[in-house]
C-alpha cells in the first residue's frame, strides 16, 4: 500500500495538527494520483470539511510561517513550506448559470465536493485523521487510473460547461500522463469546444492566461505531439491557435518533410522535444513553418514552394505572442528562429564562403546551437538514406562554422572602433552617420575584406570616412 502521509514530513506534521484541533482534512487531487503513478510531486492540495481559511491559520501558526495567500471567496490558502506549496480549501459545492463562469459557492461534505472536480483520477482523497492510508474513491478513479484513462465524475457537458478550461486540461493530462480520454468524455469536448472561445465584456470569459499556461504545459510533456493532436481532433486548436489549426491539409514537397505541415511541425515538436527541455526552443519548433500556408505557391516542375514564409512567420511572432499573452523577453529569441531555420542547410554546399558562414554566426548569435537543434529536429522524412545525407549535411556546416568563429571571433561582436572614437575621428555628433560608418566596418569585416581586429577597424574607417559621409 502506499504510504501517503508518513513518507511525508510536512503532511505528517499537519495530519498530527488536524487529529489535535478534531479537523476533518484529506488530500487531495494529484499529489494523491502521482503518488500512485510513483511520480514526483511536491504541491500538496487539502480538502478541509468546514472552514479551509481557519484551519489553515492554524497550521500556519503551528509551523512558524506566514501564510502566502488567502483567498476568502473560495475558501482557499495557500502555505509555502520549504519546496512545498500547501492549499488547503473548504469542501464546497458551486452552482453556475448558463450564461456566466462566476460560481456561487457553497459549504459542503466530501462527495460533492470530490463530485466538482475535473476527473476521476484527481477526484481520490485519502484521510489525514488516520494513518491507514485509506483511499477514499467514490467515482472509480482506481479503476481509470488503472486503465489510464480520463474520464469526468459528473456528466462530462456539466463538468465542462462548469469549467470550459477542463477541455484543455483534458488534453494537458493525456499528454503528460500519457493517458486516453474515454470515448463520451473526449464526443463532449467536441460538443462544448465553443466554451473555451473568449467574449469580450462577458462572465463567460476564460482568461487567455489559463488557455496559454495549459497549452505551455502541453509544450513541456515528454511527447507534445498527443496533447497537440488532441487539441486539433476537438476542434479546440481552432479556437485557440487558428494559426497552427490551418497548417492541416497543406501539401508540400516530401523530401525530408511529411507531405502535411501540420504534421509534419507536430513530428518537428517531438523531434526536439526528445533533446531538450526549453520550453521556448520547442515553441519555436511549433512556429518554424507557421506562415507556410499564405506563402504556397506552385511551380512547375518543383511542386508546392513557399518562399518567404520563414521572413513571414518571424513577423508574425509579436501578433501571436501578443494574443496568447506570452512574455515579450521570449519574442526576440523565437522570433530569430524562425528567420534563421533554413539558412544552415543552405550553406551545406562545399563552395559556401566563408562570407556567409560568417553571417550566420553573427546573427545567430549565442542562439547558434539552438538553430541547429532545430534545424536536426525538421527532418521527418521516413527515407533513411535521405534523414542520413541531411545530418550530414548539417554536421559539415557545424564544422565550417566552428572553423570560422575560432579564427574570426564572429559570434555577437560589433565593430572593433566604438561609436565615441568614430565621433571623434570624424567630427560627428551622435546621428545617422555615426552608425552608417559601424555598420560598414562590421559588414567589411564579415564579407572578409579586413580581420576582426582594431588596428585594421581603424585603418579601414580612415579609407572610407570620406566616401560614405559624402552619400549621407
Amino acid at each position: 500500500m502506499t504510504d501517503f502521509i508518513g513518507s511525508n514530513i510536512t503532511l505528517k506534521k499537519i495530519s498530527r495538527i488536524a487529529v489535535k484541533n478534531n479537523v476533518q482534512a484529506y488530500v487531495v487531487g494529484g499529489y494523491v494520483r502521482d503518488k500512485l503513478l510513483n511520480l514526483n510531486k511536491t504541491d500538496i492540495d487539502i480538502t478541509v470539511i468546514g472552514d479551509g481559511i481557519a484551519f489553515a491559520e492554524t497550521v500556519s501558526s503551528e509551523f512558524g510561517k506566514p501564510l502566502s495567500a488567502i483567498y476568502k471567496k473560495f475558501g482557499t490558502a495557500l502555505l509555502e513550506i520549504d519546496e512545498t506549496k500547501v492549499e488547503f480549501a473548504s469542501a464546497r459545492k458551486e452552482s453556475y448559470s448558463s450564461n456566466s463562469r462566476k460560481p456561487e459557492i457553497e459549504f459542503a461534505d466530501l462527495q460533492e465536493d470530490l463530485s466538482r472536480r475535473d476527473f476521476t483520477v484527481n477526484a481520490l482523497a485519502v484521510s489525514l485523521n488516520n494513518d491507514k492510508n485509506e483511499i477514499i474513491d467514490l467515482f472509480e478513479g482506481l479503476v481509470d487510473l488503472k486503465e489510464r484513462v480520463l474520464r469526468t465524475p459528473l456528466e462530462p457537458e456539466k463538468t465542462f460547461s462548469d469549467d470550459p478550461l477542463r477541455m484543455m486540461r483534458a488534453c494537458r493530462f493525456a499528454s503528460q500522463l500519457g493517458f486516453e480520454i474515454a470515448g463520451d468524455t473526449f464526443h463532449a469536448i467536441k460538443l462544448m469546444r465553443e466554451r473555451i472561445r473568449i467574449v469580450k465584456g462577458s462572465d463567460t470569459v476564460v482568461s487567455q492566461e489559463r488557455i496559454t499556461d495549459e497549452f505551455l504545459k502541453i509544450l513541456t510533456s515528454k511527447k507534445p505531439s498527443i496533447g497537440l493532436k488532441l487539441l486539433f481532433k476537438s476542434g479546440l486548436m481552432e479556437i485557440i491557435f487558428p494559426e497552427v489549426h490551418n497548417l492541416e491539409g497543406i501539401d508540400q514537397r516530401k523530401d525530408f518533410h511529411h507531405k502535411d505541415v501540420f504534421w509534419h511541425t507536430l513530428q518537428v515538436v517531438d523531434n526536439i522535444s526528445e533533446k531538450t527541455d526549453n520550453l521556448w526552443l520547442r515553441f519555436a519548433a511549433l512556429m518554424h513553418d507557421i506562415a507556410k500556408p499564405p506563402t504556397k505557391r506552385f511551380v512547375e516542375g518543383t511542386g508546392w514552394t513557399f518562399h518567404g514564409h520563414e521572413e513571414l512567420g518571424a513577423r508574425w511572432q509579436r501578433k501571436i505572442f501578443t494574443k496568447l499573452k506570452l512574455p515579450f523577453d521570449k519574442l526576440p529569441y523565437v522570433e530569430k528562429l524562425v528567420r534563421l531555420h533554413l539558412r544552415p542547410i543552405a550553406l551545406a554546399n562545399e563552395n559556401v564562403t566563408d562570407s556567409a558562414i560568417r553571417r550566420l554566426i553573427f546573427d545567430a548569435g549565442d542562439d547558434i546551437e539552438d538553430l541547429f537543434t532545430l534545424c536536426r529536429a525538421d527532418i521527418t522524412s521516413k527515407d533513411p538514406g535521405k534523414v542520413k545525407k541531411y545530418l550530414e549535411n548539417f554536421d559539415s556546416v557545424e564544422r565550417k562554422v566552428a572553423e570560422v568563429e575560432e579564427r574570426d571571433n564572429i559570434r555577437n561582436f560589433q565593430s572593433p572602433v566604438r561609436g565615441e572614437e568614430i565621433m571623434k575621428i570624424c567630427n560627428l555628433q551622435p546621428s545617422r552617420e555615426v552608425g552608417m560608418l559601424k555598420t560598414a566596418i562590421e559588414e567589411a569585416i564579415l564579407d572578409g575584406i579586413i580581420p576582426n581586429e582594431y588596428e585594421a577597424a581603424l585603418k579601414y574607417l580612415h579609407e572610407i570616412k570620406d566616401d560614405v559621409l559624402s552619400k549621407k
